[in-house]
């Protein structure tokens, strides 16, 4: 599908997310689209080696990639939890407004958009968390080249390789996700990970629970963690990114299979 944007003034926004996915979607977006931006979002707790990967994939875009945060002073996901007194619930974490949701609205007032690009792969989750995305925000007119071109994470770690450009720490150390760090959507597992690889940040999490009273566990504080709970390495939570915590994502839509089987194109839903 290549889409040529009437107008000078109109724009397509590529995210870059600092993950792999969100990487090669925007690649795909250079060039099969006009007027592409490409935008990444800085939470202030992403792994110092993002500044690589971006500069990395700016000589690979030949492009620049601008760099945009919260207007609202909040230094981190941490901060956020504590000016907002919660952590994480059944309606998800305030930070992904406050740090991700919040800054997206506020560059589409700023932009003359066509198209917003996302990075969601090709797989039966993510396709379904495509189709709710889409349904839910349609206002963002939203493209997925991934799902267009069934390229899932793996595949577009290879891509990666493939024109040299190393993968982000988080991704080496072996967390699924280059979400922030000490994410607090995380679970047993991944905290005791956390806890050994960024004990800074998993004090801070910690540190935070006790001032707000409330934990990112079900049934326990993190500085009651013990080092055997959970299992090291799980996928804990889905790619975090500015279409965090769709609604229904999980109530698998009828269009899903179709998209798998070929039979459905996502840019005709």
């Amino acid at each position: 599908m290549y889409i040529s944007v009437m107008g000078e003034d109109k724009k397509i926004i590529a995210w870059w997310s600092a993950g792999i996915t969100s990487a090669v979607a925007c690649k795909f977006a250079l060039e099969l689209y006009d007027n592409v931006q490409l935008y990444y979002i800085d939470t202030g707790a992403g792994h110092e080696d993002n500044k690589r990967f971006i500069k990395d994939c700016e000589n690979w875009y030949g492009q620049k990639i601008n760099i945009i945060k919260n207007s609202k002073g909040f230094e981190n996901h941490v901060d956020v939890a504590l000016k907002s007194k919660y952590l994480n619930g059944v309606h998800g974490s305030p930070c992904t407004g406050k740090l991700k949701k919040d800054v997206r609205f506020e560059l589409e007032k700023q932009i003359d958009f066509e198209h917003q690009i996302f990075g969601f792969e090709f797989t039966k989750k993510e396709i379904n968390r495509a189709i709710r995305f889409k349904e839910q925000h349609s206002n963002t007119k939203p493209l997925f080249p991934l799902i267009e071109k069934k390229l899932d994470k793996n595949q577009c770690a290879w891509v990666l390789k493939e024109v040299g450009i190393e993968l982000p720490t988080m991704y080496k150390l072996g967390y699924s996700n280059n979400n922030c760090i000490g994410c607090l959507k995380g679970g047993k597992g991944y905290f005791n990970k956390i806890k050994k690889d960024f004990p800074n940040w998993f004090n801070k999490v910690a540190e935070a629970e006790r001032i707000v009273g409330a934990t990112c566990l079900k049934d326990m504080y993190l500085d009651e963690l013990k080092g055997d709970e959970g299992r090291e390495g799980e996928k804990v939570m889905a790619e975090c990114g500015i279409f965090c915590q769709v609604e229904l994502a999980d109530l698998i839509s009828d269009k899903t299979n179709k998209i798998l089987n070929g039979e459905l194109d996502i840019n005709d839903i």
